[in-house]
């Protein structure tokens, strides 16, 4: 009570920053009569002013009322739009770094543009995040035209695109892109092995638009590029005939953390299978430790199987398999789900499988987007999430009051007693709306579920369109036209849509329809033009009238078919509605056995709902059941948060290393001659044997001269006298150090004159690179692997996070070292065929394959392709081979110690017929 008096005198905090932007919006309102006289010349030079104060030492700060008047008077010129006095405080909250809540229909996208055009003075480049590629370029283009106007490039990252555009893109003072595109673009950029290869430069200010969208809904999924690995198709084919042969009593089901698992009558039957299949040898287990591999594949089938459901989670298109995104219903293509699940999927729907993927580069949204020095955002849905961007990101939410006051009309839930009940309580309420000329938007939360009400409506012969994944190319088109009297839209989750429904039609869009069937159809350009004009005209009348029809009836009437996991994700469907004043109305429709109600809901009130009883067709309203509905939203916004944030956790012990990884990698890129680091690292490799085999402080007696002697000859090629040395009186270990350091710069200066110095150097730049890359990919392997299995720590009272910490950073120092001993090693040995050996380059574009894929089935990437050391990208350096072991370094299958060093991919000496790192290599 005291709080509510007291936000009724003092107003709330968000209130109190919302006034403070009143001063500057009233010097920029100030400024506008001046503005309005200036010739597009004259306007257009206000740029080349700013920047020229912005270098004597002004700050953005200082220019902000006259850069948002300015572009404020550019928009008015080239878009017949005036920003609102609520749109310049947006501007101004995104300025400053925060989330600017802003509802529905207020014009998020012009907003961008008053931030985006004062920090692009500084020349450093403004990326707007957008959540696809239609948004993306249709931004790029509309308020390009600004842009343009007051001397700024603009430049557009879409899926299509090749290094060089990107490059281009990327150099403008305005870059729109997708999250997706950009995060991507990061990780391949540090796979490049020319910095002028590299197509972006230093972050510097973001505006993500649906940052909810973005930065909590899509943070759950981290980006990976991965490369193929071995072709394991016709196991997974074999083992999805398993599945289909289980009876329900073999495996469990947990809906609620979406995992599945095989009982023991379960594991008994599927070895049953198994051995009829020829695929399990008698007398050996599904977990036996030969197995593994078989037990992958049959694990990854029942998943496939058990817990994806087609048109729901993927759709098959064009022969292949399509996820699609829970958030907001497309399809993500090009994504494939890791550690060989899509393979799973693709036996399942019996279409062509494609080879299981290795990663190569991997980052979350959460550690892509901290590294901008500034960041921002705009949504309309924010405030429920305010804690998480402040935990997460450091970002403030603003809630910026509506330019008119919103005047849709919400209704409770009306919650049925079965999915059937629902399902005609809804058309009928359709047929009521038609009756009287009122458009609706019915939101279902998949595909499945829009195409089931679809089918209602076509029994009762109701026109009607479908928005899901199946019908993307079309969304721009549906959406704008959803607010036609008596249209009804079905759409899959409308969560960043970016096209605002308009009451009575968009004519815009209608008008451009025209013009491009009378261009061709008339061929005339003087009669093409009088007709197009003739055309607009009556669908501008067109569209006021209907207007005004749709405003009679109430407006669009927004329909939810279920409750969506997050709040956020339905009160983006309401907002649909009201826009700008506008009339409108929602409603949610649920039943009890909606799958969150099922899954999440209190079981104690469902019960006592079953026991009271229902009729038919009986809606009932009780606040214990809002409750139960609330608590059931907020278990599963809960569990999403605790994912999100366990996912950070994680990746922050890989971010430290992959900053390390990425910033020692375009060091080494800018860095003509890498001689001084080649000679560190043989330094390093001297210390490292000397230090393992002639311990400090022990006897002469008690030095592994031996094991010295064969290592230098393993990995310089050289044959020393150290045993020789040892014996010398007074010998110590700084002296064999000195020794063999000078032994190794000869070697190297040696291999110098033998080729050249220019070639050298090519060389060892080359060899350098190369092997780095080849160790961090490696160990980004070990990392998936180590992070398969280290929540069983928790069993032994030990905190997984903990001991993921410690075994990554000993992991990280193995990597180093083994790197250092790989590229002295072949350095060493190596010969060369030709004089100019080429630099190495990246993977091909169309042997990688970009991955967006949801954590909470997150595992490891199959195995990786088996590594040549004299061509370890599979034909970046083919220039360079190693010579054939002498008969002093033949390997005894029986004695480990004999074999030196072998490659993690070749086959074990041991002769078990599997790779070295799966046997006696094992980490």
């Amino acid at each position: 009570m005291l709080r509510a008096l007291a936000r009724s005198l003092f107003g709330t905090a968000n209130d109190r920053v919302v006034k403070g932007f009143d001063k500057p919006v009233a010097k920029i309102n100030a400024l506008e009569p001046d503005l309005a006289k200036l010739s597009d010349e004259q306007l257009r030079a206000r740029t080349t002013e700013f920047r020229e104060r912005l270098a004597k030492g002004e700050s953005l700060d200082d220019l902000l009322p006259e850069a948002f008047a300015t572009v404020r008077e550019a928009a008015k010129r080239t878009l017949g739009q005036r920003h609102f006095n609520v749109q310049l405080k947006g501007g101004m909250v995104l300025h400053q770094g925060k989330i600017a809540e802003m509802k529905t229909g207020e014009g998020k996208t012009l907003v961008a543009t008053l931030p985006v055009y004062l920090n692009a003075l500084e020349g450093k480049g403004v990326h707007v995040v957008t959540v696809n590629d239609y948004l993306a370029k249709r931004d790029a283009e509309w308020m390009g035209q600004i842009y343009r106007f007051l001397g700024l490039t603009v430049g557009v990252i879409v899926h299509e695109l090749d290094d060089a555009q990107r490059k281009d893109a990327y150099a403008c003072d305005v870059t729109y892109g997708t999250n997706n595109e950009i995060g991507f673009d990061y990780l391949r950029d540090n796979m490049k092995y020319r910095q002028d290869a590299m197509a972006q430069r230093p972050f510097n200010f973001a505006i993500v638009d649906e940052v909810d969208s973005i930065l909590i809904d899509e943070a759950r999924t981290p980006l990976i590029i991965s490369g193929p690995a071995e072709d394991s198709s016709e196991l997974y084919r074999r083992a999805d005939t398993v599945i289909p042969r289980l009876q329900a009593s073999h495996f469990e089901k947990d809906e609620k953390n979406r995992t599945v698992v095989l009982t023991d009558a379960g594991v008994e039957a599927v070895e049953d299978i198994l051995r009829a299949d020829g695929l399990l040898p008698e007398g050996i287990g599904l977990y036996a430790p030969n197995q593994v591999s078989v037990l992958h594949h049959v694990t990854q089938a029942l998943r496939a199987h058990k817990l994806f459901t087609r048109d729901v989670d993927y759709i098959v298109k064009d022969g292949q398999v399509v996820i699609i995104d829970e958030f907001t219903g497309r399809m993500m293509a090009g994504r494939r789900y890791s550690e060989g699940l899509h393979q799973a999927l693709e036996a399942k729907e019996h279409v062509e499988i494609q080879r299981e993927n290795q990663t190569l580069a991997s980052i979350t949204f959460q550690n892509l987007f901290r590294m901008y020095p500034k960041l921002a955002g705009m949504t309309g849905t924010a405030m429920t999430e305010a804690s998480e961007f402040g935990e997460i990101y450091k970002l403030e939410v603003v809630e910026i009051p509506t330019n008119v006051d919103v005047a849709r009309k919400d209704a409770d839930d009306e919650i049925y007693r079965t999915l059937g009940d629902k399902t005609r309580a809804i058309v009928k309420l359709i047929e009521e709306c038609r009756a009287r000329q009122q458009p609706m938007l019915v939101g279902t939360v998949s595909i499945e579920k829009s195409e089931a009400l679809s089918d209602e409506l076509k029994k009762r012969s109701i026109p009607h369109n479908v928005l899901n994944a199946r019908y993307h190319e079309q969304e721009a088109e549906i959406v704008a036209q959803a607010g036609r009297p008596g249209s009804v839209t079905i759409a899959t989750n409308m969560a960043g849509r970016g096209t605002d429904i308009q009451l009575g039609g968009n004519a815009d869009m209608l008008v451009r329809h025209a013009e491009a069937e009378i261009a061709n159809r008339v061929a005339d350009e003087a009669a093409r033009q009088a007709e197009i004009e003739k055309a607009a005209a009556t669908i501008k009348a067109d569209v006021a009238r209907d207007r005004e029809i749709v405003r009679g009836a109430g407006g669009l009437y927004v329909v939810g078919t279920e409750r969506h996991e997050s709040r956020r994700i339905d009160n983006q469907l309401r907002g649909r509605s009201g826009r700008q004043g506008d009339p409108g109305a929602s409603k949610f429709f649920l039943s009890l056995e909606d799958d969150l109600m099922r899954i999440f809901g209190n079981n104690k009130v469902l019960d006592w709902v079953q026991k009271k009883g229902m009729a038919d067709d009986e809606a009932l309203t009780h606040r214990w059941l809002n409750k139960a509905l609330e608590t059931a939203q907020g278990k599963v916004e809960a569990r999403n948060f605790e994912i999100r944030k366990n996912l950070l956790r994680f990746d922050d012990v890989m971010n430290s290393q992959r900053k390390e990884i990425y910033n020692e990698r375009i060091e080494l890129m800018a860095t003509e001659d890498v001689s001084e680091t080649v000679a560190g690292m043989r330094r390093d490799v001297v210390d490292g044997l000397v230090s393992k085999t002639i311990p400090a402080g022990v006897y002469a007696e008690q030095w592994k001269v031996g094991e010295l002697k064969d290592e230098v000859q393993r990995i310089f090629g050289l044959d020393l006298p150290i045993d020789a040395w040892a014996k010398e009186e007074g010998i110590a270990e700084d002296e064999i150090k000195t020794r063999l350091n000078d032994a190794a710069d000869r070697l190297f200066a040696q291999r110098a004159a033998q080729y050249g110095p220019e070639v050298w150097r090519q060389v060892e730049k080359s060899v350098l690179m190369q092997l780095f890359d080849q160790s961090w990919k490696e160990h980004l392997l070990h990392l998936d692997h180590l992070r398969q299995g280290i929540g069983l720590r928790a069993y032994g009272q030990k905190d997984p996070l903990n001991e993921y910490k410690r075994e990554a950073f000993n992991l990280f120092n193995d990597m180093l070292g083994g790197l250092r001993e790989q590229v002295v090693a072949l350095l060493s040995t190596l010969e060369l065929r030709m004089e100019q050996p080429p630099m190495p380059e990246m993977m091909p574009a169309a042997q990688m394959h970009e991955i967006h894929e949801d954590p909470a089935l997150a595992a490891a990437m199959s195995e990786d392709p088996a590594f040549d050391p004299a061509d370890p990208d599979g034909g970046g350096v083919a220039t360079l081979h190693r010579p054939r072991p002498n008969a002093k370094q033949a390997r005894d299958p029986n004695d480990p110690s004999s074999w030196g060093k072998v490659a993690r991919n070749a086959a074990c000496p041991c002769g078990s017929g599997k790779k070295y790192k799966h046997c006696h290599g094992r980490v």
